[in-house]
């Protein structure tokens, strides 16, 4: 605790791991009758790991109303990227010019996963009507479609989520992008490799691990409704 005691709680909780290791490690392999002093209850209250947080999971039906009651054209693309592309926030307003825009896709430049670009996959509807708004604006080939600031873009969130009584961020609109996926028979690697572009199939299943009491009635009268 002295040594640590300007570090944040996840630090000490990690010096606090390796300690440990380090008494078992050495009880197990010749000194059996050492004890392991990081083992007393109060040791282990101390830097007890916290519960993983719960993530909001919004549903279709709340989504989509948002969606169709958001009036402004540039904010209701922004909502549904992020909701039906699981796009981040960030890829929408740094990344998306014109010549990003496919039939049925949307190519990302300098993604956050490292690589040079990544393809994102939206409903063919979506692409179509971004190109009539890009006509209708008179956006050139140069610019970006989202000319607007990160804050802006959270607080558009937010304000729409208001619109329907719930607290709404960016990141919730991803996150439903791929449990909706998921609860309709998606397979994981899909929504890990396609949807949310995750390196690994770990962060996805973090992603997919609630249900909330509304989906679980539904998915009960469902069943055996």
């Amino acid at each position: 605790m002295t040594l640590t005691k300007d570090n944040k709680q996840a630090t000490k909780r990690n010096r606090y791991s390796v300690l440990s290791s380090f008494y078992n490690f050495s009880i197990n392999t010749g000194l059996p009758s050492l004890a392991n002093p990081c083992n007393t209850t109060v040791i282990k209250k101390i830097f007890k790991r916290p519960l993983p947080i719960q993530w909001q999971i919004v549903d279709k039906d709340t989504v989509d109303e948002i969606i169709f009651r958001t009036t402004n054209k540039r904010n209701r693309f922004m909502l549904e990227l992020m909701a039906r592309g699981g796009m981040r926030v960030g890829e929408i307003l740094n990344l998306l010019t014109p010549d990003d825009i496919q039939e049925c896709s949307l190519a990302i430049q300098n993604p956050m996963s490292g690589r040079k670009t990544e393809t994102i996959y939206v409903p063919r509807k979506i692409p179509g009507r971004i190109s009539k708004y890009i006509q209708a604006t008179g956006i050139n080939q140069n610019e970006r479609i989202f000319p607007i600031s990160y804050i802006a873009a959270w607080s558009m969130v937010k304000k729409a989520g208001q619109i329907v009584g719930i607290e709404l961020k960016p990141h919730d609109l991803r996150r439903h992008a791929a449990t909706y996926a998921s609860r309709s028979g998606t397979p994981i690697e899909i929504v890990s490799k396609v949807i949310l572009r995750h390196a690994d199939l770990t962060a996805t299943r973090r992603c997919l691990r609630k249900v909330n009491d509304t989906e679980a009635i539904r998915w009960i009268e469902t069943l055996y409704g």
